[in-house]
């Protein structure tokens, strides 16, 4: 057996070296000297060998290949990722703001699918399902005992594809069922309004690939139906991130001309950049500068107008971005909670070469490269945006904040890189008393809870935002205080 295991191994060295030869050779083209660690790729092979041969019963090559891929890149921080097939079409359905499904906003309410909007002109929407529709059942399964993910995952699938919903209308008291074909969606990651005569709010809920010419569109339909804004409140509260150019258009917006928007600093020369508020650094190619005809309908007024930005634990990378340009460029007050901390880049690159991410047939890689920094140079990672008035999400507290994860609560997280991390003793105590909280308020029914939509007239922090704007009085948080980054354990 020992024979057999050398033999096996030094055959796997030869296959994994083999195949790491091509990387080594790009690798030292990119500036990269450090040759492959040969001790180190003999152990991997030995141990493949080794599990080959002796495990308990037949393992597949490409399985033990890929776990091991999977392995190393995970172990580096929790945003790196290898990226099989299926983690591919989630994460282009996520960055494009495209997916195969039925086209509605959903939460979850007494462990059923609540409706909280039909897409419109989605095929729910044409079906005539309505705000406040519970879904009971999909198919044939009971959507009680499902999380919120399977049910997604139930109701997407592939185009022309037919989807029964069991539904209940609760202002009609029945349950009936609708057929839906399944197609295309394009979700709406912006969303606005006039609150009062000269002032308005815009939602931005994610970057995606459409982020900025809808938000373009609703900045129009504002200022046609108020031409003398007084007052504007960018809503950025659980908005996750994505594409850079999208945050660096937004940013731009706002800003004057050519200012630093965002800088970054990695191992290579092109993990090292600076983006400015200019057209060549968020133009997409081959395409038209999506701001240009917004400055022209609003005469330049966006970039003059007073302007609040909400964030909260929730508002992460992009979002970061767009709020410490305008806090650092004294562009807008910054008000709620600190953000996430999410200050890392990552680059996906399809690991077959000849194509590019959205359509790679393999698979792919999702590697952190650099770490963002705010105008000023302050290091977004792990610490997040401070806000400048720190406002509680509701009118009787933070009440649920401590339970939100944040960056420097992420196992293996990647942290600032601008001094040590300090233990906060006092956070385990808090979280462990917003959980009693969370517990009794899921307790009461569902229109008295504490935590209304986004937009609506109970939410408190736009309520702060507005009166931020017109000069009165904010009720400030009386408890809430920066958190500092927590000391890592190696």
């Amino acid at each position: 057996m020992g024979r057999k295991l050398k033999i096996a191994g030094w055959v796997s060295l030869g296959v994994v070296a083999g195949a790491l030869t091509t990387v080594s050779l790009q690798t030292v083209a990119r500036g990269t000297l450090a040759p492959l660690p040969l001790e180190e790729l003999q152990q991997l092979a030995a141990v493949f060998g080794m599990v080959k041969t002796n495990y308990v019963e037949p393992v597949n090559d490409k399985k033990l290949i890929t776990d091991a891929i999977v392995g190393m890149v995970s172990s580096l921080d929790p945003h790196s990722q290898y990226l099989d097939k299926k983690a591919l079409k989630e994460f282009n359905e996520g960055t494009t703001g495209k997916f195969v499904g039925v086209g509605i906003e959903i939460s979850q309410e007494d462990g059923l699918i609540k409706v909280v909007s039909p897409i419109e002109g989605s095929p729910a929407f044409r079906a005539g399902l309505k705000p406040n529709d519970l879904i009971v059942k999909i198919d044939e399964t009971p959507v009680k005992g499902l999380t919120l993910s399977e049910g997604v995952k139930r109701m997407r699938g592939e185009p022309n594809t037919k989807v029964i919903l069991s539904v209940f209308r609760k202002a009609e008291s029945r349950t009936f069922p609708v057929t839906i074909t399944r197609e295309e969606i394009r979700t709406q990651s912006v969303r606005s309004k006039v609150l009062e005569p000269g002032y308005a709010w815009i939602r931005l809920s994610q970057f995606q690939e459409r982020t900025v010419e809808d938000f373009s569109r609703k900045i129009e339909e504002i200022y046609k139906q108020e031409p003398h804004l007084k007052g504007l409140v960018l809503d950025l509260r659980n908005d996750p991130g994505g594409y850079l150019d999208a945050a660096v258009a937004v940013s731009a917006a706002f800003l004057p001309e050519n200012v630093t928007v965002v800088s970054a600093n990695g191992q290579l020369a092109e993990s090292k950049y600076t983006y400015k508020a200019a057209p060549e650094y968020y133009q997409r190619r081959g395409g038209a500068d999506p701001l240009k005809r917004l400055n022209e309908v609003t005469k330049g007024a966006l970039k003059t107008v007073p302007l609040v930005v909400l964030v909260n634990e929730g508002s992460a990378s992009a979002s970061e971005i767009v709020a410490g340009a305008l806090q650092d460029h004294k562009r807008a007050t910054v008000l709620g909670n600190q953000t996430f901390g999410k200050g890392s880049v990552q680059t996906a690159v399809c690991l077959d070469p000849a194509f590019r991410m959205d359509n790679c047939p393999t698979a792919g890689l999702k590697l952190t490269t650099s770490r963002y920094y705010t105008p000023s140079g302050k290091s977004i990672q792990a610490k997040g945006i401070v806000p400048d008035v720190m406002v509680d999400e509701t009118e009787d507290g933070n009440l649920f904040a401590a339970l939100r994860t944040r960056e420097a609560d992420l196992e293996k997280h990647l942290n600032s890189g601008q001094g040590e991390e300090k233990k906060d003793e006092a956070r385990e105590k808090a979280r462990e008393e917003a959980r009693k909280k969370l517990e009794e308020e899921l307790k009461k029914p569902v229109a008295d809870r504490k935590l209304p939509e986004f937009g609506s007239d109970k939410d408190f922090q736009l309520a702060q935002a507005v009166n931020q704007l017109k000069g009165r009085t904010v009720m400030v948080s009386k408890t809430m205080v920066e958190r500092k980054e927590e000391k890592k354990e190696e």
